[in-house]
């Protein structure tokens, strides 16, 4: 009779259970807590806006009548008070033209009609000294109005009959030149009737007061006393 064969389980109580597989240990996130500003940084920021909002107000409103960014011209330091007008020549940015009080403007020029008289080269140099130069007449129209200013001023002041020097001279025989350089046009000039003469010593220029005409240009000894015209290009703001 064949033998049964039995099995059985066998437990050892010393054997240790399986090592369980841990997976990296987690990492706490930390709390999130809202961002607190300090209580006077929106006063910072309020304040910071109103400055730059009156910077932008001083460069659009003063600094263009000031020309802060510009240097004055001659003409600028040498007076305080002005005269100023809207009517802006044409192509210009600014909103007025203004001259010294006391100067009468045309175009975009102003002008000065002494009432003391003066010999050629200190009549130049007078008129450089207010930052100005002796008048330059490029134009029938410019003759015609300071030709109606010199007779008008005649009146009103009582001025004696004699003349103004513009800024016309003979550099060298039958050579005439503007004192700023402007090429002479004959056919820009407004000469009297036989002027200019044909004297060596009659280099300068002077607007004959007597002259009702725009023909009024006279050539003179340089050392005669006479009024004169000082021009400078208007200021505009």
């Amino acid at each position: 009779m064949a033998s049964e064969i039995t099995y059985a389980e066998v437990k050892f109580k010393n054997e240790s259970p399986a090592p369980a597989v841990k997976g990296p240990p987690e990492t706490k996130k930390p709390e999130q807590h809202p961002q607190k500003y300090p209580l006077w940084l929106p006063w910072l920021i309020s304040l910071l806006l109103l400055l730059v909002c009156i910077v932008l107000v001083v460069v659009l409103l003063v600094v263009p009548f000031c020309h802060s960014s510009d240097q004055p011209s001659a003409l600028q330091q040498q007076f305080s008070q002005w005269e100023c007008d809207s009517a802006v020549p044409q192509g210009t940015d600014g909103g007025w033209t203004c001259c010294p009080k006391g100067w009468k403007r045309f175009q975009g020029s102003c002008y000065f009609l002494s009432s003391d008289t003066m010999k050629c080269a200190e009549s130049a140099q007078n008129c450089s000294g207010m930052g100005s130069q002796l008048v330059v007449i490029s134009s029938k129209a410019e003759q015609d109005f300071l030709s109606k200013l010199k007779n008008q001023q005649q009146k009103n002041q009582q001025l004696k009959r004699d003349n103004f020097y513009i800024g016309l001279f003979e550099k060298k025989e039958g050579q005439w030149q503007w004192v700023d350089k402007t090429p002479y046009n004959e056919t820009a000039t407004f000469w009297r009737a036989g002027e200019p003469s044909d004297g060596h010593d009659e280099n300068c220029t002077v607007m004959h007061m007597p002259e009702e005409s725009l023909n009024n240009w006279n050539d003179v000894k340089p050392d005669v006393p006479h009024y004169r015209i000082c021009e400078a290009a208007a200021v505009i703001v």
